[in-house]
Protein backbone atom coordinates (compact mmCIF):
# COMPACT_ATOMS: atom_id res chain seq x y z
CA UNK A 1 0.00 0.00 0.00
CA UNK A 2 1.21 3.21 -0.69
CA UNK A 3 1.80 5.33 2.17
CA UNK A 4 1.06 9.24 0.19
CA UNK A 5 -1.12 11.07 2.15
CA UNK A 6 -3.32 13.19 -0.10
CA UNK A 7 -4.70 16.52 1.62
CA UNK A 8 -7.78 18.09 -0.29
CA UNK A 9 -8.91 21.57 0.07
CA UNK A 10 -5.34 22.89 0.52
CA UNK A 11 -5.43 25.79 -0.56
CA UNK A 12 -7.61 26.41 3.15
CA UNK A 13 -7.02 27.28 6.41
CA UNK A 14 -7.15 24.08 7.82
CA UNK A 15 -6.01 22.07 5.06
CA UNK A 16 -2.57 24.25 3.84
CA UNK A 17 -1.78 23.70 8.03
CA UNK A 18 -2.74 19.77 8.00
CA UNK A 19 0.54 20.20 4.82
CA UNK A 20 2.77 22.32 6.29
CA UNK A 21 2.14 20.42 9.88
CA UNK A 22 3.29 17.22 7.76
CA UNK A 23 5.99 19.05 6.58
CA UNK A 24 7.28 20.12 9.85
CA UNK A 25 7.07 16.65 11.49
CA UNK A 26 9.33 15.41 8.83
CA UNK A 27 7.20 13.56 6.33
CA UNK A 28 8.84 13.97 3.10
CA UNK A 29 7.08 15.93 0.34
CA UNK A 30 7.10 13.26 -2.02
CA UNK A 31 4.65 11.37 0.10
CA UNK A 32 2.07 14.64 0.71
CA UNK A 33 -0.56 15.34 -2.23
CA UNK A 34 -2.20 19.05 -2.12
CA UNK A 35 -5.48 18.93 -3.61
CA UNK A 36 -6.81 22.20 -4.23
CA UNK A 37 -9.36 24.04 -7.12
CA UNK A 38 -7.02 26.36 -7.21
CA UNK A 39 -3.33 24.73 -7.96
CA UNK A 40 -1.95 28.09 -8.24
CA UNK A 41 -3.28 29.20 -4.69
CA UNK A 42 -0.16 26.50 -3.18
CA UNK A 43 2.74 27.64 -5.29
CA UNK A 44 4.24 27.44 -2.03
CA UNK A 45 3.17 24.15 -1.18
CA UNK A 46 4.68 23.07 -4.87
CA UNK A 47 8.03 24.67 -4.35
CA UNK A 48 8.52 22.77 -1.44
CA UNK A 49 8.41 19.58 -3.13
CA UNK A 50 4.70 18.63 -2.48
CA UNK A 51 3.00 17.11 -5.42
CA UNK A 52 -0.23 19.66 -6.02
CA UNK A 53 -3.51 18.28 -8.22
CA UNK A 54 -6.51 20.24 -9.24
CA UNK A 55 -9.04 18.92 -6.68
CA UNK A 56 -12.70 19.73 -7.63
CA UNK A 57 -15.61 17.95 -5.37
CA UNK A 58 -18.20 18.72 -8.39
CA UNK A 59 -15.80 16.57 -11.06
CA UNK A 60 -15.92 12.78 -9.91
CA UNK A 61 -13.65 11.39 -12.56
CA UNK A 62 -11.49 14.39 -12.15
CA UNK A 63 -11.18 13.65 -8.53
CA UNK A 64 -10.45 10.28 -9.40
CA UNK A 65 -7.91 10.70 -11.64
CA UNK A 66 -6.40 13.43 -8.70
CA UNK A 67 -6.48 10.43 -5.83
CA UNK A 68 -4.53 7.85 -7.94
CA UNK A 69 -1.20 7.00 -6.50
CA UNK A 70 -2.55 7.94 -2.74
CA UNK A 71 -2.68 5.54 0.25
CA UNK A 72 -4.60 7.87 2.57
CA UNK A 73 -7.13 10.47 1.43
CA UNK A 74 -8.28 13.17 4.19
CA UNK A 75 -11.42 14.90 2.62
CA UNK A 76 -11.91 17.93 4.07
CA UNK A 77 -15.57 19.04 4.73
CA UNK A 78 -16.45 21.39 2.31
CA UNK A 79 -17.74 24.89 2.75
CA UNK A 80 -20.64 24.74 0.72
CA UNK A 81 -23.14 25.12 3.62
CA UNK A 82 -26.83 26.70 2.10
CA UNK A 83 -27.38 24.86 -1.34
CA UNK A 84 -29.51 21.89 -0.65
CA UNK A 85 -27.95 18.45 -0.55
CA UNK A 86 -25.17 20.02 -2.63
CA UNK A 87 -22.24 19.86 0.32
CA UNK A 88 -23.53 16.01 1.02
CA UNK A 89 -22.73 15.22 -2.51
CA UNK A 90 -19.47 16.83 -2.89
CA UNK A 91 -18.54 14.50 -0.13
CA UNK A 92 -20.50 11.06 -1.34
CA UNK A 93 -18.25 12.38 -4.54
CA UNK A 94 -15.22 12.25 -2.86
CA UNK A 95 -15.78 8.85 -1.36
CA UNK A 96 -16.73 7.25 -4.69
CA UNK A 97 -13.70 8.80 -6.15
CA UNK A 98 -11.29 7.61 -3.48
CA UNK A 99 -12.65 3.94 -3.69
CA UNK A 100 -12.35 3.75 -7.91
CA UNK A 101 -8.82 5.61 -7.37
CA UNK A 102 -7.56 2.73 -5.49
CA UNK A 103 -7.26 4.55 -1.98
CA UNK A 104 -6.50 1.99 0.52
CA UNK A 105 -7.31 4.54 4.13
CA UNK A 106 -9.87 7.19 4.42
CA UNK A 107 -10.27 10.50 6.81
CA UNK A 108 -12.68 13.19 7.19
CA UNK A 109 -13.10 16.21 9.07
CA UNK A 110 -16.65 16.19 10.80
CA UNK A 111 -17.99 18.02 13.45
CA UNK A 112 -18.51 16.54 17.73
CA UNK A 113 -21.85 14.21 18.06
CA UNK A 114 -22.82 14.89 14.42
CA UNK A 115 -25.78 12.29 14.88
CA UNK A 116 -27.25 14.49 17.30
CA UNK A 117 -26.50 18.23 16.88
CA UNK A 118 -28.79 20.78 16.11
CA UNK A 119 -26.73 22.63 13.84
CA UNK A 120 -28.34 22.64 10.35
CA UNK A 121 -24.94 21.16 8.44
CA UNK A 122 -24.75 18.05 11.00
CA UNK A 123 -26.63 15.94 8.88
CA UNK A 124 -24.07 15.85 6.41
CA UNK A 125 -21.22 14.79 8.42
CA UNK A 126 -23.31 11.98 9.85
CA UNK A 127 -24.28 10.63 6.51
CA UNK A 128 -21.11 10.90 5.48
CA UNK A 129 -18.98 9.24 8.21
CA UNK A 130 -22.34 6.73 7.16
CA UNK A 131 -21.33 7.13 3.67
CA UNK A 132 -17.32 6.19 4.51
CA UNK A 133 -18.09 3.47 6.73
CA UNK A 134 -19.83 1.80 4.35
CA UNK A 135 -16.91 1.74 1.65
CA UNK A 136 -15.39 -1.11 4.51
CA UNK A 137 -12.34 0.55 4.15
CA UNK A 138 -10.39 1.91 7.52
CA UNK A 139 -11.38 4.88 8.27
CA UNK A 140 -10.20 7.64 10.63
CA UNK A 141 -12.54 10.36 11.42
CA UNK A 142 -11.64 13.86 13.13
CA UNK A 143 -14.67 15.46 14.92
CA UNK A 144 -13.37 19.25 15.08
CA UNK A 145 -14.48 21.34 18.04
CA UNK A 146 -15.49 25.15 17.39
CA UNK A 147 -12.60 27.08 16.48
CA UNK A 148 -10.89 29.91 18.53
CA UNK A 149 -11.14 31.95 14.92
CA UNK A 150 -14.99 31.38 14.68
CA UNK A 151 -15.57 34.61 17.45
CA UNK A 152 -14.26 36.45 14.26
CA UNK A 153 -18.00 35.57 13.50
CA UNK A 154 -19.37 37.58 16.30
CA UNK A 155 -17.28 39.22 18.53
CA UNK A 156 -16.35 42.04 15.86
CA UNK A 157 -19.79 42.95 15.03
CA UNK A 158 -20.83 43.09 18.69
CA UNK A 159 -18.02 44.83 20.45
CA UNK A 160 -19.10 47.59 17.89
CA UNK A 161 -22.16 47.79 19.15
CA UNK A 162 -21.42 47.21 22.47
CA UNK A 163 -24.24 44.31 22.44
CA UNK A 164 -23.78 40.64 21.99
CA UNK A 165 -27.21 39.22 21.21
CA UNK A 166 -27.52 35.27 22.02
CA UNK A 167 -30.00 33.18 22.10
CA UNK A 168 -27.72 29.83 23.64
CA UNK A 169 -28.80 31.02 27.25
CA UNK A 170 -26.23 29.51 29.28
CA UNK A 171 -25.41 26.54 27.19
CA UNK A 172 -21.32 26.64 26.97
CA UNK A 173 -18.65 26.11 23.68
CA UNK A 174 -15.52 24.83 23.68
CA UNK A 175 -13.26 26.26 21.44
CA UNK A 176 -9.52 25.44 20.40
CA UNK A 177 -7.27 26.36 17.84
CA UNK A 178 -7.42 26.34 14.21
CA UNK A 179 -3.44 25.45 13.75
CA UNK A 180 -3.40 23.10 16.62
CA UNK A 181 -6.58 20.59 15.39
CA UNK A 182 -4.10 20.97 12.29
CA UNK A 183 -1.14 20.20 14.03
CA UNK A 184 -2.74 16.90 15.49
CA UNK A 185 -4.28 15.82 12.06
CA UNK A 186 -1.30 15.73 10.88
CA UNK A 187 0.30 14.01 13.64
CA UNK A 188 -2.22 10.66 13.39
CA UNK A 189 -1.97 10.81 9.74
CA UNK A 190 1.84 10.89 9.55
CA UNK A 191 2.06 7.38 11.32
CA UNK A 192 -0.29 5.65 8.01
CA UNK A 193 -3.32 4.51 10.76
CA UNK A 194 -4.00 1.37 9.99
CA UNK A 195 -7.74 0.98 11.36
CA UNK A 196 -10.59 2.91 12.04
CA UNK A 197 -10.74 5.32 14.79
CA UNK A 198 -12.60 8.56 15.87
CA UNK A 199 -11.12 11.77 17.25
CA UNK A 200 -12.89 14.52 18.58
CA UNK A 201 -11.10 17.24 19.12
CA UNK A 202 -11.64 19.71 21.19
CA UNK A 203 -10.35 22.56 23.93
CA UNK A 204 -9.57 21.63 27.56
CA UNK A 205 -12.58 24.18 28.76
CA UNK A 206 -16.06 25.06 27.79
CA UNK A 207 -17.31 28.29 28.45
CA UNK A 208 -20.82 30.57 28.38
CA UNK A 209 -21.16 33.62 26.18
CA UNK A 210 -21.39 35.77 29.49
CA UNK A 211 -17.97 33.96 30.13
CA UNK A 212 -16.59 34.96 26.70
CA UNK A 213 -17.74 38.23 26.93
CA UNK A 214 -16.17 39.02 30.13
CA UNK A 215 -12.40 37.58 28.84
CA UNK A 216 -13.55 39.97 25.90
CA UNK A 217 -14.24 43.23 28.19
CA UNK A 218 -10.29 42.30 29.87
CA UNK A 219 -8.70 42.15 27.07
CA UNK A 220 -10.30 45.16 24.64
CA UNK A 221 -10.75 47.36 27.58
CA UNK A 222 -14.49 47.92 25.54
CA UNK A 223 -17.63 47.21 27.23
CA UNK A 224 -19.44 44.60 26.26
CA UNK A 225 -22.85 43.62 27.11
CA UNK A 226 -24.53 40.28 26.65
CA UNK A 227 -28.12 40.53 25.25
CA UNK A 228 -30.39 37.13 25.86
CA UNK A 229 -32.80 36.80 23.03
CA UNK A 230 -35.40 33.90 21.60
CA UNK A 231 -34.72 32.44 18.56
CA UNK A 232 -36.91 33.87 16.59
CA UNK A 233 -35.83 37.92 17.68
CA UNK A 234 -32.31 36.73 16.54
CA UNK A 235 -33.10 35.88 13.33
CA UNK A 236 -35.52 38.87 12.99
CA UNK A 237 -32.25 41.15 14.13
CA UNK A 238 -29.93 38.65 11.61
CA UNK A 239 -32.52 39.54 8.71
CA UNK A 240 -32.18 43.79 9.95
CA UNK A 241 -28.34 43.79 9.91
CA UNK A 242 -28.02 42.39 6.54
CA UNK A 243 -27.65 38.95 6.51
CA UNK A 244 -28.40 36.47 4.01
CA UNK A 245 -31.65 35.05 4.43
CA UNK A 246 -29.94 31.75 3.68
CA UNK A 247 -27.54 31.77 6.14
CA UNK A 248 -29.86 32.89 9.15
CA UNK A 249 -31.15 29.51 9.84
CA UNK A 250 -27.65 28.58 10.16
CA UNK A 251 -26.08 30.69 12.46
CA UNK A 252 -29.57 30.25 14.63
CA UNK A 253 -28.95 26.55 14.89
CA UNK A 254 -25.54 27.05 16.20
CA UNK A 255 -27.31 28.67 19.39
CA UNK A 256 -29.79 26.04 19.60
CA UNK A 257 -26.51 24.17 19.57
CA UNK A 258 -25.03 25.85 22.13
CA UNK A 259 -28.50 25.95 24.14
CA UNK A 260 -28.52 21.85 23.54
CA UNK A 261 -24.86 21.32 24.92
CA UNK A 262 -24.09 19.78 21.37
CA UNK A 263 -20.91 22.27 20.86
CA UNK A 264 -20.08 22.50 25.14
CA UNK A 265 -18.23 19.05 24.74
CA UNK A 266 -14.99 18.37 25.90
CA UNK A 267 -12.82 15.62 25.27
CA UNK A 268 -8.77 15.03 25.96
CA UNK A 269 -8.30 13.83 22.49
CA UNK A 270 -6.02 17.03 21.15
CA UNK A 271 -4.57 16.92 24.24
CA UNK A 272 -3.37 13.74 23.62
CA UNK A 273 -2.10 13.85 20.34
CA UNK A 274 -0.09 17.07 20.77
CA UNK A 275 1.18 15.99 24.51
CA UNK A 276 0.42 19.07 25.78
CA UNK A 277 -2.59 21.62 26.67
CA UNK A 278 -4.20 22.69 24.04
CA UNK A 279 -3.53 26.98 23.74
CA UNK A 280 -6.74 28.26 26.12
CA UNK A 281 -9.12 30.91 24.71
CA UNK A 282 -7.85 33.52 27.03
CA UNK A 283 -5.15 33.51 25.07
CA UNK A 284 -6.29 33.29 21.94
CA UNK A 285 -8.72 36.23 22.90
CA UNK A 286 -5.35 38.46 24.78
CA UNK A 287 -3.73 37.59 21.40
CA UNK A 288 -6.54 38.91 19.18
CA UNK A 289 -8.04 42.12 20.93
CA UNK A 290 -6.77 44.62 18.55
CA UNK A 291 -8.14 42.54 15.39
CA UNK A 292 -11.67 41.41 17.74
CA UNK A 293 -11.87 45.40 18.48
CA UNK A 294 -11.72 45.85 14.74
Amino acid sequence: MSDTIFITGAAGHLGGAVVRHLLDRGVAPDRIMAGTRHPEKVADLAARGVTVRKADFDDVPGLTSAFAGAGTVLIISTDVLTQDGHRLRQHRNAVQAAVAAGVRHLAYTSLPAPETSPISFAPDHALTEGALHATGLPVTVFRNGWYHENLFMSVPAALRSGHWYTAGEQGRTSYAARDEIAEAIAAVLAEAPSGSRTYTLTGSEAFTVEEIAALVRTSTGKPLDVVHVTDDQLAAGLAAAGVPEGVIPILVSMEVATRAGSLGIVTDDLATILGRTPASLQAFIADKAGALSG
